[in-house]
């Protein structure tokens, strides 16, 4: 039997430790003292080659403002948001500010930037965070970019300003439920009623979709058997957007599932221009271009936190940037960011001197992003355990790259773009299987 003096310290051992277990997570500066999380994002240190210097001065002044603005504002948030899997709607009038949205469209209040501009920006934004970089590449460089070269001159002036200044909101609609890489197979219809149109079908993984102000939809018209273009009302009766819940990457984007049933459009919102599904590789070519420079941006991200890093975090009384494994393999993921940068510059000059082709663009993507794997992948290894932590970017730019890898043409489908322009054999179908039976 316990006398009462060995049972009253039982009790107060049971006490100290259910408190222990009850104390709140350490804050990661405390944590880790050494080490800088990327909420204080560190200075660029990955331009060696000082490609800088390729830039005109317009384009170094959009560089400049939209770093500033993502390190500031973006940066202290970024890691909160994305482990909620929430939207910032906090930092759009901060991005709207930035004037890249609209990107290289002329007039209607777009800022008529360079491609390579355009590119710049879009590094930039994905360098800090790739979510962000992403929800302003499909609202500008998809449905903006759609309606300025597809729409009306009626449909230009009504949307295009204020999709510029970000005051309201676009999403792109191509990609089906059982329609992905063979997006020209989609099954949405388009039939045409007195006044307009009445859409069926559904949409699957539409960034920007759930909160969307319009929604340009792609539709096979069920009378020309052709694609065409609309823009749809967020508030349009049978119009259903839900979000896409336990993602693993861009969980700040909000990327839904729409469903369309017998949505009415009016004629006036018809985009005229777009009679094919080859009508989408006009925007296509441009966006392929810019989802390209978003696994720069994100390497050199990674780039600065691991080189801040390393110098910070002693181990076996030195810091990690003395060891000769952690310097080669960070001289490993400069060497592929200089690579990257030069080609996805070039694509950008090919593209203003009118001579880019569909399999230069898709090459580009394909090979950055697979670089792009290989350069965040030797981040999350130099930084060991803090590697799975998003405090400090790794670990969520490590997420985030996957998707991109996938989405505008998976690695796989743009080298077989590639592919067929240099041989003239396309390969995307298997061949017919033979009906005689093999002895």
């Amino acid at each position: 039997m316990k006398v009462p003096a060995a049972r009253a310290q039982e009790d107060m051992n049971k006490e100290a430790k259910s408190a222990y277990f009850d104390l709140p997570a350490l804050d990661v500066s405390v944590s880790f003292p050494q080490a800088t999380p990327a909420s204080a994002f560190p200075p660029s240190v990955s331009d060696y080659y000082q490609f800088d210097d390729l830039l005109t001065a317009e384009e170094q002044a959009v560089r400049k403002r939209v770093r500033e603005c993502m390190e500031k504002e973006v940066a202290p948030i970024m890691a909160k948001y994305w482990e909620k899997a929430e939207f910032p709607f906090e930092v759009v009038p901060k991005l709207g500010a930035l004037r890249v949205a609209g990107g290289s469209i002329k007039g209607y209040g777009c800022p008529n930037l360079s491609i390579t501009a355009n590119a710049i920006a879009t590094a930039e934004l994905a360098r800090v965070d790739a979510s962000c970089s992403t929800f302003v590449l499909v609202h500008s460089s998809l449905a903006m970019l759609t309606i300025g070269l597809c729409g009306s001159e009626a449909q230009k002036q009504k949307y295009l300003p204020s999709l510029a200044e970000l005051k309201t909101i676009a999403c792109w609609g191509l990609t089906e439920p059982d329609y992905g890489s063979d997006a020209s197979a989609l099954r949405t219809t388009a039939r045409k009623v007195e006044g307009g149109w009445i859409l069926d079908g559904q949409k699957r993984w539409i960034g920007n979709s759930t909160f969307a102000d319009i929604l340009v939809i792609f539709a096979r018209n069920t009378a020309t058997n052709q694609i065409n273009g609309f823009i749809v009302k967020k508030d349009a009766p049978g119009l259903q957007a839900t979000k896409i819940e336990n993602k693993i990457g861009l969980r700040i984007v909000q990327n839904g599932d729409i469903l369309l049933e017998k949505v009415f459009v009016p004629d006036e919102d018809r985009l005229s221009g777009v009679n094919s599904f080859q009508d989408t590789s006009k925007v296509l070519a441009v966006s392929r271009v810019m989802v390209a420079w978003q696994p720069i941006g994100i390497s050199m991200g990674v780039y600065d936190i691991c080189h801040r890093y390393l110098k910070e975090r002693k181990q076996f009384g030195a810091p990690l940037a003395a060891f000769q494994i952690n310097q080669q393999k960070l001289v490993r993921m400069l060497s592929n960011i200089q690579a990257m940068f030069l080609v996805g510059w070039r694509l950008c000059k090919l593209y203003e001197s009118g001579k880019m082709t569909p399999g230069q663009a898709s090459m580009g993507k394909s090979w950055i992003s697979l670089k792009a794997r290989e350069t965040v992948s030797l981040g999350r290894e130099l930084l060991g355990g803090n590697g799975i932590l998003t405090d400090f970017l790794v670990a969520k730019a490590f997420c985030d790259l996957e998707p991109i890898y996938t989405y505008e043409g998976t690695y796989d489908i743009n080298t077989l773009v590639t592919g067929r322009e240099i041989t003239g054999i396309a390969s995307f179908r298997p061949a017919a299987s033979s009906n005689r039976s093999r002895l």
